[in-house]
């Protein structure tokens, strides 16, 4: 006995399309960061892009941040655009800094950037340099 059998090639529905998640952001800034921030390019005397955060090999620790005036975007810098300023992050330190709160503080004994960063694994005595 013969039989015919013929095949049709159904088309399979298209998967669902799912919205794009949005890049979280390296770091976050706090109102009082951002706001020392703008008081600081404010009074440079020279307009700036924003501030460039890093970190350098350095102290007894191991490393310290950087944060210095950014005049130019470099070519793999990543970009945070939050509380009304900019920040370039250094690409040698993106994974250094990832979820890092950078925050302004002032009390009676200093005042200056802190930085709480959960890949942090220690901190030198003095406070100026960390390892991970």
């Amino acid at each position: 006995m013969t039989t015919n059998c013929t095949t049709e090639a159904k088309e399979l529905p298209a998967p669902p399309k799912h919205a794009a998640r949005p890049k979280a952001a390296i770091m976050q800034v706090t109102e009082a960061a951002a706001a020392r921030v703008k008081t600081i390019l404010a009074g440079r005397g020279k307009p700036s892009l924003g501030i460039r955060v890093g970190v350098k090999a350095r102290g007894c620790s191991g490393m310290t941040y950087t944060i210095e005036y950014a005049d130019e975007k470099t070519e793999f810098d990543d970009v945070i655009e939050e509380k009304g300023i900019t920040i370039f992050i250094d690409p040698k330190a993106t994974m250094f800094l990832l979820g890092t709160v950078m925050d302004y503080v002032e009390d009676k004994m200093q005042s200056g950037f802190t930085f709480k960063n959960p890949n942090e694994k220690g901190r030198c005595g003095c406070g100026e340099s960390f390892h991970v």
